[in-house]
């Protein structure tokens, strides 16, 4: 069994109180990291660390808006000074692309809202935890994109494309930075995977999504959370800057079909 050396490691994840999130927060807390958990909605945030806690996982959250400064900085702050260490940081936040608009129907503030959800919480967190990082000699931060960016854009959905993009092009210019000192930092690009959201689909919908990669079904969230947890490890200390798609090999999928 490979030892992917996450044992007494802290792990800070926003957004991870469901779905993927709550998955890569299973899989770092099976690998013997402490969890800590940001989210808005605090019924959610206590069921999650509940169940983490009964599986062993020792586990804690924190609630706050994830694209507010104040919050990363008091959330982060208050993470170190109780723990002592801040080794891993999954920006896992965001929201979803409903409703959909063409770029000349696109109202300003929804524009503004999903660059300011996806890539300034990207950005906050990222920022804050360096310092930390830096001071352990250790670090792993992990930033989500989107297949909607690696697929060369879907239409209706400029703005979530756009903010996808974004998070790619910091994370790249990030590991560079964050590299000499013993930290790395890598983007990850889901494709659809099965979380509420996608509960909700009809099953017409679901068999046409199926049908647009070659595997024919959709991600599970501990898939993602497998990789998540990899490029986490000591094993993937020479994996910066990356931009890893899990799609199902549909990035050349027209979505005019």
């Amino acid at each position: 069994m490979m030892n992917l050396g996450l044992a007494g490691k802290v792990a800070l994840i926003t957004g991870a109180g469901r779905g993927i999130g709550y998955a890569d927060a299973q899989a770092l807390g099976a690998e013997g990291a402490t969890i800590v958990i940001n989210e808005m909605d605090g019924e959610v945030a206590e069921q999650a660390v509940a169940h983490l806690k009964k599986t062993g996982v020792n586990a804690f959250f924190y609630l706050g808006d994830a694209a507010d400064e104040t919050v990363a900085k008091r959330t982060v702050d208050e993470v170190a000074g109780r723990f002592g260490r801040i080794d891993i940081m999954i920006n896992n936040a965001g929201i979803g692309v409903k409703p959909a608009y063409q770029v000349e129907e696109m109202p300003a503030d929804a524009w503004d809202k999903m660059i300011h959800v996806h890539m300034k919480s990207t950005f906050l967190w990222s920022r804050e935890v360096i310092r930390h990082m830096k001071a352990g000699k250790f670090g792993r931060i992990i930033n989500t994109s989107s297949m909607n960016f690696t697929g060369g854009g879907r239409p209706g959905v400029a703005h979530y494309s756009a903010a996808k993009a974004g998070i790619v092009g910091f994370t790249q210019t990030l590991a560079k930075e964050v590299g000499p000192f013993g930290i790395t930092a890598n983007a990850i690009a889901p494709g659809y995977v099965e979380t509420d959201l996608i509960a909700q689909f009809s099953d017409e919908m679901r068999e046409r999504i199926c049908n647009q990669n070659p595997v024919r079904r959709t991600c599970m969230p501990s898939e993602v959370a497998a990789l998540v947890t990899f490029l986490c490890s000591t094993q993937a200390a020479f994996i910066n800057g990356e931009h890893v798609c899990m799609d199902g090999g549909r990035r050349d999928f027209y979505w005019g079909n």
